[in-house]
């Protein structure tokens, strides 16, 4: 099965670069990698995103706490562009379940993807709240929950089983740590990953061999020890 991979990034430079890239099909933002990117004006901004990246998908998060408010956000961030997700939270900073928003989009065409998923548990919940034509994408945090001790792994490969009958729903690998969850990812069968451009950078020289990696760092070694003029007497 192909896996897609989308640039998890706000900055516009990066952003210009990496949408001239075949490896990458789309983009994901949050309102910290916004703030990251020196954004000032959310709105303003994404427009300044959406002028570099006009045929990729990407996804705007909404950053209201409220229901309702979050209902207005995500139909304003729909209206920038085809190629715009709005990103809903499966939660509200209060921990209350954002079905009523996840509902009221879905239902006015709206595609969608929902993040900061991190069980199956949640995403059962979000398929009760969807029709099975919209796009909706599910954000699970793979590696958010890997830094906490818990296996990510189990919890992803039953919501692809139970979204399978879903056409409509693609299951996303978010929170990337290092190169191989690419490979983790495409063999459970994810639909998209969300990697950040460093990341991107070293899944591009993929297939290199043991031996070749071991020159390359005895070479690394060597140059600095140069560098440093190193000596022992």
């Amino acid at each position: 099965m192909t896996i897609k991979i989308f640039c998890d990034i706000a900055d516009l430079n990066q952003i210009k670069k990496f949408s001239k890239k075949k490896i990458v099909k789309g983009f994901t933002t949050n309102p910290s990698l916004m703030r990251k990117a020196g954004a000032k004006n959310y709105k303003v901004y994404s427009k300044q995103i959406l002028k570099n990246c006009k045929k990729k998908s990407i996804s705007f998060e909404v950053f209201a706490d409220n229901f309702n408010s979050m209902i207005e956000q995500g139909i304003e961030i729909n209206s920038w562009g085809k190629n715009v997700y709005v990103k809903v939270p499966i939660v509200n900073s209060k921990n209350q379940f954002t079905g009523k928003v996840i509902k009221n989009l879905n239902n006015k065409n709206i595609k969608l993807n929902i993040t900061a998923v991190y069980s199956a548990k949640q995403t059962a919940k979000i398929l009760k709240m969807i029709n099975k034509k919209t796009r909706v994408i599910i954000s699970i945090f793979a590696g958010r929950a890997g830094d906490t001790g818990k296996d990510p792994v189990p919890e992803i490969i039953r919501s692809i089983r139970i979204a399978k009958r879903f056409k409509n729903v693609e299951i996303l690998w978010a929170s990337v740590r290092e190169p191989y969850n690419y490979i983790q990812a495409k063999q459970l069968g994810c639909h998209i990953i969300t990697i950040p451009p460093s990341i991107i950078d070293k899944i591009q020289n993929f297939g290199k061999s043991f031996d070749q990696l071991t020159v390359e760092t005895v070479k690394g070694f060597l140059i600095d020890s140069r560098k440093s003029k190193f000596k022992i007497k």
